[in-house]
């Protein structure tokens, strides 16, 4: 018989879903069509340390409770379905390791795929600018930020592993 998730986990995670909330919505440089800042930290950590499911769940939550309480501008349930897809996406490539072969293709996939063109899009709808002119306007952003994720994400691996060893094992 399965179990719930654990009190544990539970913790784990709403720590991470505050740092989230913290590092984007009050440590980051935002404008309406711009995001560079160090969210994607605590999502990496629930992705290194709890697995595809509950990362995509504090990312999701993040979202939702940012926009909420915190918002920059007009809340739109398709960043949150964006944020839940990138914890989900750095869940299936760093929960068992994280070397670089395994790093570099999640944050491409990410900053690429999910950030430029999906959130693109989203804003494009969202604020009814042509969605081309948006994309050529923000590749930097997702070459900068693949730059730093990759980079702070193997940071974050390495001080993990030191630290993962002495958390109390998590029930899956």
């Amino acid at each position: 018989m399965k179990k719930g998730i654990s009190v544990q986990k539970l913790v784990i995670m709403g720590v991470l879903v505050a740092m989230e909330i913290v590092l984007s919505r009050f440590l980051s440089f935002n404008t309406w069509n711009t995001k560079i800042g160090f969210g994607f930290i605590p999502i990496a950590a629930a992705a290194i340390l709890l697995g595809p499911v509950e990362a995509a769940v504090c990312g999701g939550l993040a979202d939702l409770l940012g926009a909420t309480l915190f918002p920059i501008g007009a809340y739109f349930p398709g960043f949150t379905a964006t944020a839940a897809l990138t914890g989900l996406v750095f869940g299936l490539f760093f929960h068992k390791e994280q070397t670089p072969l395994r790093v570099v293709p999640a944050v491409l996939i990410n900053q690429f795929i999910l950030g430029l063109l999906v959130n693109t899009y989203w804003i494009s709808v969202l604020y009814g600018s042509p969605f081309k002119e948006l994309l050529v306007t923000r590749v930097t952003q997702s070459v900068i930020l693949s730059i730093i994720q990759i980079a702070g994400i193997l940071v974050l691996a390495k001080v993990l592993q030191r630290v993962k060893p002495s958390l109390p094992a998590m029930e899956r």
